[in-house]
């Protein structure tokens, strides 16, 4: 605890013995991250080998379920067999589930991979959450947050070419069998640096039957995105969101809770929970990006691909220049963060309205900032809306606080892109599809979610005051 809050340095958490704790957490979650982003890529060779189509986007819906149901129960993982165990038994999920997918005959038989990847993945990336906490002092806690969030930018530019490789060599399942190697490397880490005793105090209750109800309101909000009939897909949302006050309700008196105590009433807490949600949802229009750039602007897949990638790139070049400076500068970050977010959303809606002439010449320049600006918005605030949650959590719930993290923000991941293709459909990407179409998507899609992340700006003012 010798180092304090304005001297610790990324080179104090990159360094001996925290930084091969540090490779650990955070490679738990590159590991699940570019999973993520190496599956979607190679999907369509998948089917065009095993069959399913009619199931492709189950592949994305069960591993998003199995994710939030591994995330929830990191926290009592580690409490039960210790952060190593906990790990450990992670990436034994994660390895099956892989095997599984490598080996699969029949579309069913991924799906079951896909759900045991998922159900490790969340684990990991919780963990990273949980055991940041355990292993290193709090002046490097925000720093860590940061080089743990930074990894989904990395996933997404190196995901889409491990994959794009494996499927331009008709090879998809090696795809699966080069993760391995990644596995045996963070297991051995793990083994030598990870603590093993169990933390003192921490709950590892699990609320089952919330978690019941969480992975069915997924699956209903996923299940709505798939309909082709508006009323289903508003059926479908609907049901989510009765099953979402139904968790609230059940989750406010319970013993194990999913949220800390505070996180329902009015207070710092909730709004910090608010704005944290409110910057994922705004974060999946990156689902469609690649779509419109292609069909709206004329870009080939590649290109448009790592056009989407700068995105990400936004929000781990603002998380690393964020990370670490607190105090006032944390509270204009978490502040601005959201309007900058409404800002390029907003740019962009406009942007695609263009002529595909003018973006792809001069104007090309402001559709890589509004772009980048829309991961800026989200990386600039992240380090310290998590950094704040922790402390405005009661400190005997930390554990509790540190993986409803990853629950909220996969929670809040697949309800965005089920409203996201509920809109996008509405607005007639479908029909009359096309140029057209995809144009007025764009606008309704952008500009929508643009005015949404922009209604939570009040919110993000709360998020930001400083504690009495």
């Amino acid at each position: 605890m010798a180092t304090t809050t304005t001297s610790a340095s990324w080179a104090d958490l990159l360094s001996g013995r925290n930084g091969i704790r540090s490779m650990a957490l955070a490679g738990g979650t590159a590991l699940h991250a570019i999973n993520v982003y190496v599956v979607t890529t190679i999907m369509p060779s998948i089917v065009a080998d095993i069959g399913g189509l009619a199931y492709y986007a189950w592949n994305t819906t069960l591993f998003v379920v199995a994710s939030i149901i591994g995330a929830t129960l990191a926290a009592s993982l580690a409490g039960r067999l210790g952060g190593k165990g906990a790990y450990l038994l992670g990436l034994a999920a994660f390895t099956a589930g892989t095997l599984a997918c490598a080996a699969a005959p029949s579309m069913p038989w991924l799906l079951s991979g896909r759900s045991l990847q998922g159900l490790g993945g969340g684990v990991l990336v919780s963990l990273a959450y949980v055991l940041i906490r355990q292993v290193f002092e709090p002046a490097l806690w925000s720093r860590a947050m940061g080089l743990v969030s930074a990894m989904w930018g990395i996933a997404t530019l190196s995901g889409p070419a491990i994959g794009g490789v494996f499927a331009q060599l008709g090879e998809w399942r090696w795809a699966f069998w080069s993760l391995l190697p990644v596995v045996a490397v963070l297991a051995g880490i793990v083994l030598v640096w990870l603590p093993a005793v169990p933390a003192a105090g921490e709950r590892t209750a699990v609320p089952g039957g919330r978690l019941a109800l969480l992975a069915a309101s997924v699956l209903a909000v996923s299940m709505a995105s798939l309909a082709d009939s508006r009323l289903l897909q508003c059926a479908g949302i609907a049901t989510s969101l009765v099953l979402a006050a139904l968790i609230v309700r059940a989750d406010r008196h319970a013993e194990a809770r999913l949220l800390p105590t505070g996180a329902y009433a009015r207070s710092r807490l909730r709004a910090l929970y608010l704005v944290i949600a409110l910057l994922v949802i705004g974060s999946t229009v990156e689902i469609f990006v690649p779509y419109f750039l292609q069909t709206i602007l004329g870009h080939e897949p590649l290109v448009a691909g790592y056009l989407t990638a700068v995105m990400a790139g936004g929000w781990s070049f603002g998380s690393m220049l964020s990370a670490g400076r607190g105090g006032a500068f944390g509270t204009r970050c978490i502040r601005l963060g959201p309007a900058l977010m409404a800002v390029a959303l907003a740019a962009l809606a406009w942007l695609f309205q263009q002529p595909a002439e003018l973006m792809r010449g001069p104007a090309f320049g402001a559709l890589c900032a509004g772009l980048a600006g829309v991961g800026l918005g989200i990386g600039l605030a992240w380090p310290h809306l998590l950094t704040n949650l922790l402390q405005a959590a009661p400190a005997e719930e930390g554990a509790l606080a540190s993986s409803s993290i990853s629950t909220v923000q996969l929670y809040a991941m697949s309800l965005g892109a089920a409203v996201a293709g509920w809109v996008a459909n509405a607005a007639g990407l479908g029909d009359p599809g096309g140029v057209p179409g995809a144009r007025t998507a764009a606008a309704w899609l952008l500009g929508g979610f643009a005015a949404l992340v922009a209604l939570g700006l009040p919110t993000a003012r709360r998020a930001a005051s400083l504690p009495h």
